[in-house]
């Protein structure tokens, strides 16, 4: 009887290894899952561990299968010793982006699930990776960026604060009588069911113009995922009470 070939003990012992290392992966995500949801632990915060943790198995997996195709281990580490520095240049953006993402875990800059803003970009984080986030836009499209561009542009955490201001710019033309105006839009916007009663909703003058007086109107919300929905629905209210104004009718609110 003849030896097995050694190629395909080799074959079987990397197949195994591989098995073995994603059975592994699949069971220690599902218990840092389990764990997170049972400690109520920030969904980023797993979400790093479960990168961390399948890298490192993915890692100790190659190096056990470069050990049994017999390849030299101290070797290998001199030869990326050797080529080290160019690999640094090469992959310097990537380790940027990889300190970038493990700062904003840090200083909690934002979380999955926050409304984030960057160059004219916004939109939800569904996913805060260890290179890069991902946020998916209104539009249900996905934008995703490198981590290195946090610490290097200014964005803005829309969700940071549970109360959020909705505003909305109003002209007043001349015609109306300003102060009778500003009293139906503040009362309008005290009666949306999602307005909350402090701080109350105010008009702010901006400007006299050529068409009317330009104002603000402010209305604080405890829903910072619909503010879009919000303002729509106040504009609605302001056009009709304006229309009504400007036909001398009584406004009732």
């Amino acid at each position: 009887m003849t030896d097995p070939d050694p190629l395909y003990i080799n074959l079987i012992k990397i197949a195994i290894i591989l098995i073995a290392s994603f059975i592994i992966i699949k069971w220690t995500l599902y218990i840092i899952k389990r764990t997170g949801t049972r400690f109520s632990l920030e969904p980023t915060l797993i979400q790093v561990l479960n990168e961390i943790i399948k890298y490192s198995i993915i890692a100790v997996a190659i190096t056990i299968i470069l050990k049994e195709v017999g390849w030299d281990i101290s070797a290998v580490i001199v030869s990326l010793g050797i080529v080290g520095i160019a690999v640094g240049f090469a992959a310097r953006d990537t380790l940027s982006n990889f300190i970038a993402g493990m700062l904003i875990l840090a200083d909690k800059s934002f979380k999955i699930g926050d409304i984030i803003e960057m160059s004219g970009q916004n939109g939800k984080v569904i996913k805060l990776g260890l290179r890069v986030t991902t946020i998916k836009t209104e539009g249900n499209k996905i934008i995703i960026i490198p981590n290195s561009n946090f610490s290097k542009n200014i964005y803005v955490n829309y969700t940071a604060q549970k109360i959020r201001r909705v505003h909305l710019d109003v002209t007043i033309p001349y015609e109306m009588e300003l102060e009778e105006t500003v009293t139906s839009l503040v009362n309008a916007a005290s009666k949306c069911k999602w307005a909350l009663p402090e701080p109350k909703p105010n008009v702010l003058i901006k400007e006299m113009a050529d068409i009317g007086i330009k104002a603000t109107l402010n209305v604080w919300v405890s829903d910072p995922w619909k503010v879009a929905t919000y303002r729509s629905q106040l504009a609605l209210e302001v056009k009709e009470i304006l229309v009504k104004e400007e036909k001398g009718e009584n406004v009732k609110v």
